[in-house]
């Protein structure tokens, strides 16, 4: 049977999926527990049961959603691409049968998403629907099962399997090697037009002249012997316990940054702009973090964060607040300034998580500012496809709620030994091209350790 369809031929004829939600930890083993040896209670446990490739997750610390096997695969590309999906999403909820025992945060008709940073990419745009869906949140475990058949199937007994670490990798520029990308930040840095005070940046936010621009540049790794993905996520997730960590289509990371996440119509977003690089402990160093990120440069591209991220989700929600003042997020390798904003849906909105995504990206930390002006330079200046990288990735369910972050600190997958790394950094007009490749190779650090490479 086919499984991968274009939006428009979902839409024609929307397939009829049975979904079922049920606890898994408090009941005795026996036909349709997946477990071999019990339930698992650590992520590593529970990343040792799945096959090596061939499963999606999205996880922070302890709790998250882990989806394998396929029943639907939907692609869109191009300018509309937020839209198509979104509409084919919305009909399948519709025409779906859902038994949902749990009623938890992510329970019942899920899938997971990963939408291209670019209407210009040539990479498709992708939500995924898996067969089985392992969740777990507030200490309780759930299995779900999705599938065009009325009677569901039931989930394959899960055999323990180690994670293999990467032993043998290499990695090589991609597209844009420090160099070239050195060049290219000094030579938009000359184009930008610079702001004598941050309190000042509500006051352009109508005005096309570009006061920052973000690039990436890219990097890729291969290895002497197949990757697991299960033992990169694993050490993902160990490193970096308060971000996102997930696995979509062969997108693989672990984001700081919220770009969006709607629960019963309330929606929440965290803000990151300006990076401090650690050198030896983060907890020790946020006095210098302080102070670096209060300086002009790190303040005004904060600020112009929040002031994008206003605007844009001021234009599909209500009652939107930000931090009045930015705190510290420290993490293993970095500290960032970060905000955190919260907003209201209408209740008779129809809005799903991926609708609002679609409003507020591509935010001012990864595009630039103003909005519209700074993404087209980018598209014109930026010779690389970022392909999933910097657009949204996460998950929603069948009534609209989910999260999606900003794909960041991640890699696609290009082979079963090849992967490719992205990093960016906002370019303002007194950017220092060293200090951001500087800051472009901290934020490629959390995949090449997880990969084997710049282990300490």
């Amino acid at each position: 049977m086919t499984t991968t369809f274009g939006t428009s031929d979902i839409l024609s004829a929307p397939p009829r999926l049975h979904v079922r939600s049920r606890f898994v930890d408090d009941v005795d083993p026996g036909p349709g527990f997946p477990f071999e040896s019990g339930l698992p209670t650590t992520v590593e446990q529970t990343l040792e049961l799945l096959p090596t490739d061939g499963f999606s997750c999205w996880v922070r610390d302890t709790s998250g959603l882990i989806g394998f096997g396929r029943t639907l695969r939907i692609r869109a590309r191009g300018p509309e691409r937020f839209t198509e999906l979104s509409d084919a999403w919305k009909a399948i909820t519709e025409a779906a049968e859902i038994e949902d025992e749990v009623d938890l945060l992510g329970s019942g008709l899920m899938c997971f998403a990963t939408v291209a940073y670019s209407g210009e990419s040539a990479v498709d745009s992708i939500i995924h629907v898996p067969e089985f869906v392992l969740g777990r949140r507030g200490g309780r475990v759930w299995l779900t099962s999705i599938s065009t058949a009325e009677v569901p199937p039931l989930p394959p007994i899960l055999h323990a399997e180690p994670l293999q670490r990467v032993h043998s990798a290499h990695a090589e520029a991609g597209e844009l090697d420090p160099d070239k990308w050195s060049r290219l930040v000094e030579q938009v840095a000359a184009m930008l037009t610079p702001i004598d005070n941050s309190a000042q940046v509500d006051a352009f936010s109508d005005d096309p002249t570009l006061r920052k621009i973000v690039l990436a540049r890219d990097e890729v790794v291969t290895t002497g012997e197949d990757i697991d993905v299960r033992a990169v996520l694993g050490a993902l997730n160990r490193s970096y316990p308060s971000c996102w960590t997930f696995d979509i289509a062969g997108l693989i990371g672990s984001t700081p940054e919220l770009l969006i996440g709607v629960e019963n119509n309330r929606v929440t977003s965290r803000v990151l702009a300006g990076t401090y690089r650690v050198e030896k402990n983060p907890m020790e160093e946020m006095p210098a973090a302080r102070k670096l990120l209060s300086a002009h440069k790190d303040s005004t591209e904060h600020a112009f964060a929040i002031a994008s991220l206003q605007r844009s989700l001021g234009s599909v929600a209500e009652d939107v607040t930000v931090d009045e003042r930015p705190h510290l997020l420290p993490l293993a390798n970095v500290i960032h300034s970060a905000s955190d904003a919260q907003a209201n849906l209408s209740p008779d909105s129809g809005l799903t998580a991926l609708d609002v995504a679609a409003a507020v990206h591509p935010t001012a930390a990864v595009g630039g500012y103003p909005q519209a002006s700074a993404v087209a330079r980018v598209d014109e200046l930026e010779p690389l496809d970022r392909g999933r990288y910097s657009g949204p990735v996460g998950w929603m369910d069948g009534r609209g709620n989910g999260q999606f972050g900003i794909a960041l600190r991640c890699g696609q997958l290009e082979d079963r030994n090849r992967i490719r790394l992205y990093a960016g950094a906002g370019i303002m007009p007194d950017s220092d091209p060293a200090t951001e490749v500087a800051e472009t190779n901290a934020k490629l650090a959390p995949m090449r350790r997880a990969l084997g490479l710049d282990r300490d």
